[in-house]
């Protein structure tokens, strides 16, 4: 054959695995482009329904203070609802008490404060001295058994529960009255309600009469802890 016959034939372009992925690529980027820029896209996920949080607190009710919640119920019930402006309800199956907030809330750390109220009665304490956490920030609950301060079975530990109560509960209303707390005693768990530095005050008062100190020895320790406070003030 003749050079003026020769043609010469381009070979066809290989499209590699690489250029196909990246025009795949490019072609799913501007589709996405397209959904951002307003124009409709077919990958778009649909929208949900926007709903509202409404935030939860829980208090779970043992078996001995269901009788005492249900004849105290509307007490507990009117100042959660009235002055703090959220919905409460005991739920039977599950045996919880369930506050919720509400549209109306005007603060929602009320929510906290009417869950703190509601374990303080339901650890013992009276209504009356539980409504103290709504009316006052400067309250706490402090929980502790007496195996967390010194190991005690049987009648050892009888006579520690014994002592912490005294004759009539005369020991635990002097330690009250003196510090200005509340003590509930559940057993072997202990709660004491009142502010940081006073429950300091009855926890050392307390742990004494558990490690055996007798009462009057207390009783002089907590005299002269009342009188420093009293100075302080």
């Amino acid at each position: 054959m003749s050079a003026e016959n020769d043609v010469d034939f381009a070979e066809p372009q290989r499209v590699t695995r690489k250029r196909a992925a990246s025009s795949t690529v490019d072609n799913a980027m501007e589709v996405e482009y397209r959904g951002i820029a307003g124009e409709k896209s077919q990958n778009a996920p649909l929208k949900k329904k926007q709903r509202s949080a409404v935030d939860v607190r829980k208090v779970p009710v043992p078996a001995h203070r269901y009788t005492p919640l249900k004849e105290s119920w509307l007490k507990i019930f009117t100042p959660i609802v009235e002055n703090l402006q959220l919905q409460v309800r005991f739920n039977l199956k599950s045996r919880n008490v369930e506050i919720r907030s509400s549209s109306e809330t005007p603060d929602i750390a009320n929510l906290q404060k009417a869950a703190d109220f509601v374990r303080a009665f339901v650890y013992g304490f009276e209504v009356e001295d539980a409504l103290a956490l709504l009316r006052l920030d400067n309250l706490f609950i402090e929980t502790f058994e007496i195996k967390d301060v010194k190991t005690l079975r049987g009648d050892h530990l009888s006579r520690a529960i014994g002592r912490l109560a005294g004759k009539g509960g005369r020991t635990k209303f002097t330690i009250e009255n003196v510090t200005k707390t509340r003590i509930v005693l559940a057993e072997s768990k202990i709660h004491i309600l009142g502010s940081y530095q006073n429950i300091q005050v009855a926890m050392k008062a307390v742990c004494n009469l558990i490690l055996g100190s007798p009462p009057s020895k207390v009783y002089g320790q907590l005299r002269n802890v009342a009188s420093r406070l009293g100075e302080r003030l």
